[in-house]
């Protein structure tokens, strides 16, 4: 496949456009501060890279050994119908939190939080039925979790270095665990693995049928060409670099394949082919540009 279409492909997948330009892209130039992180700072540096192609089937692999996170995603998730559309509404969330503005990123949040507002309902356990809703602290808790050791991971191996290392990417990203209403998230690579380790000595992480219907979704997910070649790829890391534990209680093994070094070639190509055109970073630099201008204005003037 041509770069340009590649682009295109790996675009709609990502932003929902092919030139990777949707409104709420362009709109990350806009506001009145410089956004919640840094400009070259840990969560940049690792939202960024295309590791986080990677980091994102890990997490998915990982929220759902939670049964009240699994129950929520098969009563009420259309990943099934529409993977690209659901892929995008995530990818939505952390680039505008990430790279936009303090009110661009709280109107985010605020948008999912209104599509988790009816996710509610109950699953069943052992000792019975058992209640569940998208804002249990719990949940929300598990998700964070799940998500910031995805993200880290993935780009521990596939990435370059981190600005500050693992501990500031936690610290940095625990503020979009706090925008979820998360109470005290970790902020240590340490803390981040010692909850995590709470949940599955505690038994409250398992796999069920619906696991396993995810995770043979995830191998497979319905893309064709040389993207579906590449996703297969991005699966085997995904299930590789995950901490032994999740693989077994998910029932995954790694592959015979030269996982790494494949995915560092599908990495590479995917770098290059996105490599060309404005970045949500590219926004932000400018929004940061007009914010510093207007400040030096100020002072001038002054």
């Amino acid at each position: 496949m041509k770069r340009p279409a590649l682009r295109a492909r790996l675009l709609t997948a990502l932003a929902g456009d092919p030139n990777g330009t949707p409104r709420w892209v362009r709109e990350i130039a806009d506001g009145d501060d410089d956004g919640y992180f840094p400009d070259g700072g840990a969560a940049w540096t690792v939202h960024a890279g295309t590791a986080t192609f990677v980091a994102g089937i890990r997490a998915l692999l990982i929220q759902a050994l939670h049964p009240g996170a699994m129950a929520g995603v098969h009563d009420f998730s259309r990943y099934r119908e529409d993977p690209i559309g659901r892929l995008t509404g995530t990818v939505r969330w952390i680039i505008c939190v990430t790279y936009g503005s303090t009110a661009q990123a709280q109107q985010e949040t605020a948008r999912v939080g209104r599509m988790h507002e009816r996710v509610a309902g109950t699953y069943e356990t052992d000792a019975g039925a058992r209640s569940y809703s998208a804002s249990d602290a719990r949940l929300v808790e598990w998700v964070h979790l799940a998500f910031t050791e995805a993200f880290l991971g993935a780009h521990e191996r596939w990435g370059g270095p981190i600005p500050g290392g693992a501990d500031e990417y936690v610290r940095e990203w625990a503020t979009a665990g706090r925008l979820m209403r998360l109470h005290k998230p970790p902020e240590t690579e340490a803390e981040l693995r010692e909850r995590m380790r709470g949940f599955l000595v505690n038994g409250e992480l398992r796999r069920d049928e619906r696991v396993d219907e995810v995770v043979r979704f995830l191998r497979d997910v319905p893309f064709t060409g040389s993207m579906r070649i590449a996703y297969r790829v991005l699966f085997a890391a995904a299930v590789a670099s995950l901490p032994r534990p999740y693989r077994q209680l998910l029932g995954v093994r790694r592959t015979l394949l030269p996982v790494v070094t494949a995915t560092r070639l599908v990495l590479a190509v995917s770098q290059r082919a996105l490599g060309s055109g404005p970045r949500a970073q590219d926004f932000a630099r400018e929004r940061h540009r007009r914010l510093a201008a207007e400040r030096d204005g100020v002072h001038s003037a002054g």
